[in-house]
């Protein structure tokens, strides 16, 4: 237990860390974090804080949805928020192209190896996949489409807000997926997210990984290779939860 705790924090500490890398940069947020920016802008609160309350709300709309939180998934909401503002002022905002480049790019990588700690603590996923998952389990529709939907539509309306789209967004988008499912295979999620992938990179058919529960937990895509049913997606929740 005290190891899956371990991987837990020190994976969403790493996650907080990652997000004040690729914000600073300046050259693109994650998806969720245009919201955040955005809102954080018209609200003078901070993003750290502003993403808490973002993921309070969201775990409220898990209420109609019957979604149950675990414990990884209330560390989620608060950690992560603490995280980003404590390492915030470590970080130079707006820096020259010279730093801003590593920045986002070394957040990008260090965004996925944080996640992978993250599911590996197997403790319950975040509050933004949960609500991805329950809509999937309402609506009958595909992880793909749900998810695709969620995060055109925060992206949208931070962007309206004032967060920052750009390079970053598209590099985080289509790099996450494959870095994590790299660092899967150093055995640091778990077994069942190890065997995502073979020798090779290709994904192995594997009924019970679990590499699809978290793509971002702040904010993340979901790299999905082709819809699955909502039965099959809480089938792997579940499996992950016993992990």
């Amino acid at each position: 237990m005290m190891i899956r705790l371990l991987k837990l924090f020190v994976g969403l500490w790493l996650y907080g860390t990652a997000m004040v890398a690729i914000l600073k940069a300046g050259l693109g947020n994650m998806p969720w974090d245009v919201l955040h920016q955005g809102l954080a802008g018209k609200s003078g609160l901070s993003v750290g804080v502003t993403s808490i309350l973002v993921g309070a709300v969201v775990l409220l709309a898990w209420v109609p949805i019957r979604q149950k939180p675990g414990f990884g998934t209330v560390a989620n909401v608060v950690v992560i928020g603490v995280a980003f503002d404590a390492m915030a002022p470590l970080f130079p905002a707006n820096p020259a192209l010279v730093i801003a480049v590593p920045m986002m790019l070394g957040g990008i990588v260090l965004n996925a190896f944080a996640t992978v700690l993250y599911i590996g603590a197997g403790m319950g996923p975040g509050p933004r996949d949960g609500l991805m998952t329950g809509l999937v389990a309402r609506t009958g529709g595909s992880v793909r489409v749900v998810r695709t939907s969620m995060e055109v539509a925060v992206v949208v309306v931070g962007f309206v807000l004032g967060g920052t789209l750009g390079v970053g967004t598209v590099l985080y988008a289509v790099g996450v997926g494959p870095l994590i499912q790299l660092f899967a295979r150093t055995g640091l999620g778990g077994p069942a997210l190890a065997a995502r992938g073979d020798a090779h990179g290709a994904p192995a058919p594997a009924a019970d990984d679990h590499a699809a529960v978290k793509v971002s937990e702040c904010g993340s895509s979901s790299p999905e290779p082709a819809p699955v049913s909502a039965k099959a997606w809480l089938g792997r929740m579940r499996s992950a939860a016993r992990t």
